[in-house]
């Protein structure tokens, strides 16, 4: 029970932290009368679960390479976090430009639309995904799946809830973006340890 219990709180975790900006794209969409809210959850659960699929599918390298070697990978969310953090200290606003740019499309294709952001935004969450996954067994990826189709749908309804009480917004997009860096620091540690890599490191450092 304390096993599922951790990898619960893991899956949690993991798909807050590499999707925090996704409340905001979500604030953009549902705000927008062009897209309806069927067409937005749509689009981000295509988009989710296009990242998930091939987190999986590159995760099947563990079957090839070592676990402690694959674990190596946990230093990869390590770095984006250490960028994220770099980023807080200028003003970016790659995602609203990117949103803007999108919603110019037709009406046919909303829900593509909105797939589409979700990896243009997602791209560095492959990275963070595969290291996570490649140490896990077939069932506590398809938990850990499960986990993040419920995540994806409250991130949905956040979402929509922020667009009809706006001034909850700014505290959020105030603080979030300052908590995301250094949870994908201490993930990157965690996947590093609990893979052993740790132990390879200190081995290969000559200690």
């Amino acid at each position: 029970m304390d096993s599922l219990l951790a990898l619960l709180g893991m899956a949690i975790v993991l798909f807050a932290s590499t999707n925090i900006d996704d409340v905001f794209v979500l604030i953009g969409f549902f705000a927008d009368p062009k897209f309806r809210a069927r067409d937005v959850v749509l689009g981000q659960y295509l988009g989710i679960a296009a990242l998930f699929g091939v987190s999986v599918a590159a995760s099947l390298l563990s079957l090839v390479f070592p676990r402690a070697y694959i674990g190596l990978l946990g230093v990869v969310p390590i770095l984006i976090g250490v960028n994220k953090l770099f980023d807080l200290y200028r003003e970016r606003n790659a995602t609203e430009e990117s949103l803007e740019h999108h919603v110019n499309a037709g009406r046919n294709g909303r829900a593509t639309t909105v797939a589409l952001v979700t990896l243009a935004n997602g791209g560095d969450n492959i990275g963070i995904y595969i290291p996570s996954l490649a140490i896990r067994s077939h069932k506590e990826i398809a938990v850990i799946g499960l986990i993040f189709m419920v995540m994806t749908a409250l991130w949905c309804f956040v979402a929509h809830w922020m667009v009809n009480h706006p001034t909850l917004g700014s505290p959020i997009r105030r603080y979030g973006h300052r908590v995301a860096p250094v949870v994908l620091i201490a993930l990157g540690v965690l996947i590093l340890y609990q893979a052993g890599s740790l132990g390879l490191l200190l081995r290969h450092g000559g200690l």
